[in-house]
């Protein structure tokens, strides 16, 4: 008899995780639409190039995949006992290769800031106060990296998307 309850116990665990990683699919197909519908809605109140809401959305959806994987691990009790020697030396390279790499994260991250809070846009005259660095001119184009701007002799110049969250920017009205 005992045996047999084990057994019902085993089936109905495993159920669980079947269901949970159903749920998991269900919520993270649910949080990218939402998400996805939401960045582009939002590109589209302030005008932005196409292109720039593309690489936010995958930004997004990769973080939402990101979090949804662990979940699924945390469901079906993935040990790290066995994986903790892969994980500590992948960890260690990845924090290696960020820290060295700082500033690339740091634009990516502030590249998601400017498309959410900043309404900067291609086509919009701004000035970015840097005291005796400042620049004035038309921007271009928004990447995941820099601002292109446009500057009045011609030339071209590309400002780095974490130097611009940090300055004070002005919008120069349009003449």
């Amino acid at each position: 008899m005992p045996s047999d309850w084990f057994g019902e116990s085993q089936k109905a665990y495993h159920l669980f995780q079947i269901l949970g990683t159903i749920f998991i699919i269900i919520l993270y197909f649910s949080i990218k639409y939402i998400f996805q519908k939401t960045i582009l809605r939002r590109a589209i109140q302030q005008n932005f190039d196409p292109a720039r809401s593309v690489y936010v959305r995958k930004l997004i959806g990769f973080i939402i995949f990101m979090v949804c994987l662990v979940l699924a691990g945390m469901v079906w009790e993935v040990s790290l006992k066995g994986l903790s020697v892969y994980i500590a030396s992948v960890l260690t390279i990845v924090g290696v290769g960020l820290f060295a790499t700082w500033s690339m994260v740091s634009n990516i991250t502030a590249s998601l800031i400017l498309f959410f809070f900043f309404p900067l846009k291609i086509g919009s005259k701004i000035k970015i106060v840097d005291g005796s660095n400042s620049i004035e001119g038309e921007v271009l184009n928004l990447s995941l990296f820099s601002i292109k701007i446009l500057l009045p002799d011609g030339q071209h110049a590309y400002y780095p998307n974490n130097l611009a969250v940090q300055r004070y920017i002005i919008h120069l009205e349009e003449n």
